[in-house]
């Protein structure tokens, strides 16, 4: 993201979220507050900036209203190191799964990928150019000094010294020229199916699995780490053709120009003050109203193991110790058997801003299906532009998809925007079907409100409707 955009106004962060999320904006507007009181913190005193917490944020809605959608747009907006996790893949330390401190991990990678690929745009064009060489290198040797070369190989030649150096810049100057033409052309492209042979590094021995009573991921990554390290590192001749070659020593080269211990701690800072987690289904880890025993005694585990991590302690990753104070967190669920208030009270109080997010509704669902920039109806065009044929709709038909996605919902099971999916897949299979054999290239193709009636009709009135459910 463009540095400008870090420092969004939550009026800003608001409009653009609007751009691809409809309705819900009391949930907008407190991720927005959320976002600008990072960047508050970030500017207050010294004194007060580790002090200010975040109000980690507890979104509530049924299934396919937007609440991931909304977190993920959100970590773009703020250019942020964002993971998403859900809470029902976690068990309590002693179970057989991943445990809690796994989602930190992820999300000082994540810092790691970001923090890397910005370094990388300022290393590509010196890497580039060192590519460039090792490829005219495998070419065209360059000439070493005559005199030097007479020397090495032992031999003595009848010529002066000044012979003997008129001829060594001849030769140079030739090999020069002829290394500028050859580049000129690696350059433009000509030459990329051209094969050469070069020398590509790796490691001595790759993953090695271990296995062991209590080894945790840490221990297994850090014995990783350790082997590779002390094995050497070979390198491995191959032939391959020049853009291949470009491609592979490229990675290579910048890797090597990437200081590592910069962007680890880079990394480890970005994660600290700016880093996102959405935990998705929390209202899989709430003991139901029924109470018992059974799962519930893991999942409420699952919570006191969570606890720590909200609240803000230190957690061992692969590139350093790393404070969870400052992370902000976003949990979401759609709360249809449990309550909020069956989280432990501990949890609840560290998501202190509750939002409800509301069912969508006709004119939304339409709102979907039109405004948006990833709109439903625009991937469908892009898709069958690609095959240059033509599709459109009808303001008409639009209403209509909106009306049936909203009454199917109601009559089985409301499972939000995502019933768009379900409509728009059986109004338009039979067009994605028989495009191109039957339907040939600059066609158009108009769906109308009969037609959408027409394709549609049998899915109203199937009331089991089991295989569309998604």
């Amino acid at each position: 993201m463009a540095d400008n955009q870090k420092h969004l106004t939550p009026r800003e962060i608001v409009a653009e979220l609007d751009k691809y999320i409809i309705g819900q904006n009391d949930a907008k507007k407190q991720v927005a507050i959320a976002l600008r009181n990072r960047w508050r913190r970030m500017n207050s005193t010294d004194d007060m900036r580790q002090e200010i917490v975040p109000n980690n944020i507890l979104m509530i809605g049924a299934t396919g209203v937007g609440k991931t959608e909304i977190a993920r747009r959100l970590a773009k907006i703020a250019d942020a190191p964002f993971t998403k996790v859900e809470a029902s893949k976690f068990t309590e330390v002693g179970y057989v799964g991943r445990d809690v401190e796994s989602m930190v991990r992820d999300l000082v990678e994540q810092a790691i990928n970001m923090v890397k690929a910005s370094k990388r745009e300022t290393v590509q064009e010196r890497a580039t150019e060192i590519v460039e060489e090792i490829i005219l290198d495998a070419l065209i040797p360059p000439v070493r000094d005559a005199s030097a070369q007479n020397s090495f190989t032992g031999f003595t030649m009848d010529v002066t010294p000044d012979e003997t150096s008129s001829m060594s810049k001849v030769d140079q100057e030739l090999n020069e020229k002829t290394r500028d033409r050859f580049r000129e052309k690696i350059r433009n492209g000509e030459m990329d199916e051209r094969k050469i042979e070069i020398n590509i590094s790796q490691n001595g021995m790759g993953n090695v699995g271990m296995v062991g009573p209590g080894m945790d991921e840490m221990a297994m990554m850090n014995i990783q780490e350790m082997i590779n390290g002390m094995l050497p590192k070979k390198s491995k001749k191959r032939k391959v053709t020049i853009a291949e070659a470009r491609k592979i020593l490229l990675e290579e080269e910048v890797n090597k120009l990437i200081d590592m211990d910069e962007v680890k701690e880079e990394a480890l800072k970005k994660a600290e003050n700016t880093g996102m987690i959405f935990i998705d289904e929390i209202d899989k880890i709430a003991r139901g109203s029924s109470g018992g025993s059974g799962p519930d005694v893991s999942r409420e585990g699952v919570q006191r193991d969570l606890l720590p991590i909200v609240e803000g302690s230190s957690i061992n990753t692969k590139y350093g110790v790393l404070k969870s104070d400052h992370i902000l967190f976003v949990a979401a669920g759609a709360f249809h058997v449990s309550k909020p208030s069956d989280l432990i009270p501990e949890l609840q109080g560290r998501f202190p801003i509750r939002v409800e997010l509301s069912s969508l509704t006709k004119e939304d669902f339409y709102q979907i299906l039109k405004e948006p920039k990833n709109a439903l109806t625009k991937q469908y065009e892009a898709m069958l532009h690609a095959e240059g044929v033509s599709l459109a709709f009808e303001d008409d038909a639009l209403e209509q998809l909106a009306e049936m996605a909203y009454q199917i919902n109601l009559e089985v099971e409301n499972i939000g925007a995502r019933r768009l999916h379900t409509v728009m897949s059986h109004l338009l299979n039979d067009f994605l079907f028989d495009v191109p054999d039957v339907i040939g290239p600059n066609a158009k193709i108009l769906v109308t409100k009969d037609m959408v009636q027409e394709k549609l009709s049998s899915l109203i009135q199937d009331k089991d409707l089991s295989q569309f459910i998604l």
